[in-house]
């Protein structure tokens, strides 16, 4: 027994010693970009094929990447994938294409919504006889063709949301919109009306007077706005494609039963609802500093889909938030205690919120080594950024956390990112993103793959 522990002991230090904050600093210095993985020779029809481009998603990472990274690391087919931080659902998708066990948390209620419609395969006649019947009423409505049917179809426009409803959007529109959703809700098949909900919510911003390319919350009174019909049909025939080319290439398995296959939970990442030591591999696109700014970019669609009772406590969920409540305790990262000291002499809270930010996320690393398997591994998809003039290394700091978490640091992929849907620039006075004229820092030009395995 004794002699076990000793090696235990010993093996541990080898790994302190690989994982040191030196030679963490030195490792991420001394790497180089590694082209076969940037993956720049992508077309936009290649990165969104099948149900990829369902829904617009910021820090949207692309299948390919996903696709190497199982290529990589998954030697059997009998698997079980997990992403802590699912979003738009890109590891979900790329899992279930494969017939792969797949499970997940987010806690952004129009992720959870986005990435079950996008794994979720339909027979592509029974989706198509629907769909045809649901364009014919929604020409109806349209055209006024049908007065008795335009009236027997009750509007829908959440009222307890009214307020944030009628400052995005003109009345003309919202009525529209109002329609289409009472359409929708009619529909008594659920995974028929999740769809029709999806496509919904991916076209709101273009019916807004959101400024159509800003990543904030920012109004353009001047903006050309589409006509909700046009384009939610328009949209509903292209989710209709991807979906019959996503059905061709689903295993029969997983046709015949998703629900077996496929298990993502609305929640917490640092305490998901996964069993231990169940876990192959884990993919995941992790959230940026900020990361409660999505929750601000999602509005559109937290408002009209009424998916929350508090916007203002429903934005303090999200991971990083510096309002909540922890014991106090120190960060496990050396480089991470570095970054926050030079933060506190810029901006106070902002420092609290990027120390809340590693904080939480070694609780993830920590969760991530409860559900992997021994020789199990987790890919963490991360970009540096610049806050305040202070370099925020969120990479090097993961790799520490996880040296931390009893993690060995497998390897580092340095990549470039030409086909990440990301806001590419940011305002170094207030840390946030900006338009790209306005901006004065990059934010994620390039980012690394952090891969930790599990050998205890």
């Amino acid at each position: 027994m004794k002699k076990h522990l000793d090696k235990q002991t010993n093996n541990l230090h080898v790994i302190k010693e690989r994982n040191s904050k030196e030679n963490i600093l030195h490792l991420f210095e001394s790497s180089k970009i590694e082209n076969d993985w940037s993956f720049s020779n992508y077309k936009p029809s290649e990165t969104s094929k099948w149900t990829h481009g369902y829904h617009r998603y910021p820090a949207k990472f692309i299948p390919q990447l996903v696709e190497k990274l199982f290529d990589t690391f998954i030697k059997s087919n009998h698997v079980h994938i997990n992403d802590p931080f699912f979003g738009s659902g890109t590891t979900i998708v790329s899992a279930i294409s494969r017939g792969y066990q797949v499970s997940g948390t987010d806690i952004n209620k129009i992720s959870h919504l986005i990435s079950k419609v996008k794994a979720t395969p339909i027979e592509p006649n029974y989706l198509n006889k629907k769909l045809d019947k649901f364009l014919l009423n929604l020409k109806n409505l349209k055209e006024n063709q049908m007065t008795l049917f335009e009236d027997s179809v009750k509007s829908f426009v959440p009222i307890k949301n009214i307020d944030k409803i009628n400052y995005w959007f003109k009345k003309n529109n919202k009525n529209k919109l109002g329609k289409i959703l009472g359409l929708i809700y009619e529909e008594k098949d659920e995974i028929i009306r999740d769809f029709y909900l999806v496509a919904f919510s991916h076209i709101l911003k273009n019916c807004s007077i959101w400024l159509q390319k800003s990543t904030k919350p920012t109004r353009d009174l001047n903006k050309k706005i589409i006509d909700p019909y046009i384009i939610y049909s328009r949209h509903l025939k292209k989710m209709e494609r991807g979906n019959r080319e996503f059905y061709k290439i689903i295993p029969e398995s997983v046709k015949k039963n998703t629900k077996n296959f496929l298990n993502i939970t609305i929640g917490d990442a640092k305490n998901q609802p996964v069993e231990q030591e169940s876990v192959d591999l884990i993919v995941t696109s992790s959230p940026y500093v900020t990361s409660y700014e999505y929750s601000d970019l999602h509005q559109l669609s937290t408002i009209w889909l009424d998916l929350v009772e508090d916007l203002k406590n429903y934005r303090s969920e999200f991971i990083g938030t510096s309002n909540k409540k922890r014991e106090e305790k120190d960060l496990r990262s050396d480089i991470a205690l570095e970054i926050i000291n030079q933060l506190e002499k810029k901006d106070i809270s902002l420092s609290k919120s990027v120390n809340s930010f590693f904080h939480d996320m070694e609780e993830v690393f920590d969760e991530s080594y409860r559900i992997l398997k021994k020789n199990g591994r987790c890919c963490y998809v991360i970009g540096n950024t610049k806050l305040k003039g202070i370099n925020i290394l969120n990479a090097e700091v993961f790799a520490e956390s996880l040296a931390e978490s009893r993690f060995l640091i497998d390897r580092i992929i340095k990549r470039e990112i030409p086909s990440k849907i990301l806001p590419q620039k940011r305002d170094e006075k207030t840390g946030r993103f900006a338009k790209n004229e306005d901006a004065n820092s990059q934010a994620y030009p390039i980012e690394y793959v952090v891969i930790g395995v599990k050998r205890e």
